[in-house]
């Protein structure tokens, strides 16, 4: 459902980064060494490590997509509310800031598009164009569809305030279907987990119960070749099973 490169500012810390490439160089390590022993496998199974590291960016994308989300949607509620109170449009989104920082606190996603906005409220910069801006460094569907229909309602006189409120409730029902499918995908999830690692588990059990046990598969080509084969074989039921919780996910 939420599609989005993510906010300029809203993409890996520095931090992130480096833990990222700490797991993706461990599981490098781990599929030379299961698979073939050797350390020149390391080279080879680089890009496994890729695969992985590009896995944990895409899902913590989708997190923080959905937090930003979360953000917009009490961000226009705060705002809907001002207007309710008397303020205009324009005003209501540059004080809205203050909801969102108590809300989520300094430094959120939300807040410092805010900041950018009544920057360019107050360099005279319309606030139908503002938010196009804001949709559009987003990514988010979501937040570019209430862009376009915020600037339609502004230039032919519509009702602001309703306008707002049908955005808001329309984020809050994808909201929740995307909640209902995480509850309902959760076992699932774990029993992914465990089937991931379970070729590992049972290959340590039986080397530790059994040493020596798997010692001709490796250092020659029959064994080689025989490894490879079943990586191919659990890198596609890994991407198999990806692929189904995206179109999950997608559907919803």
């Amino acid at each position: 459902m939420i599609r989005s490169l993510g906010l300029q500012g809203w993409g890996s810390s520095p931090g992130e980064w480096l833990r990222d490439l700490g797991k993706g160089a461990l599981v490098t390590g781990l599929f030379a060494f299961f698979f073939y022993r050797s350390i020149w496998a390391v080279l080879p199974m680089m890009p496994v490590g890729w695969l992985y590291l590009r896995r944990s960016r895409a899902h913590r994308k989708r997190r923080k997509n959905k937090e930003l989300l979360l953000q917009f949607k009490e961000c226009i509620q705060a705002v809907a509310a001002s207007m309710r109170a008397g303020y205009a449009v324009e005003n209501a989104f540059a004080d809205s800031i203050t909801d969102i920082r108590s809300m989520f606190g300094e430094g959120s996603a939300m807040e410092r598009e805010l900041q950018l906005l009544r920057q360019g409220l107050s360099n005279n910069v319309t606030l139908e164009s503002l938010l196009q801006e804001m949709g559009q460094r987003s990514g988010l569907e979501e937040i570019q569809e209430f862009a376009e229909v915020f600037a339609i309602a502004k230039r032919s006189g519509g009702s602001i305030p309703a306008t707002i409120d049908a955005a808001s409730s329309s984020i809050s029902r994808r909201l929740e279907v995307e909640e209902e499918m995480e509850t309902l995908l959760s076992a699932r999830k774990l029993e992914q987990k465990v089937m991931n690692a379970m070729p590992f588990i049972i290959v340590w059990y039986v080397e530790i119960s059994n040493p020596g046990y798997f010692d001709e598969l490796y250092g020659n080509l029959t064994g080689a070749a025989l490894m490879t084969v079943c990586l191919g074989i659990y890198l596609a039921a890994y991407g198999l099973s990806e692929r189904i919780f995206e179109k999950a996910f997608d559907s919803s």
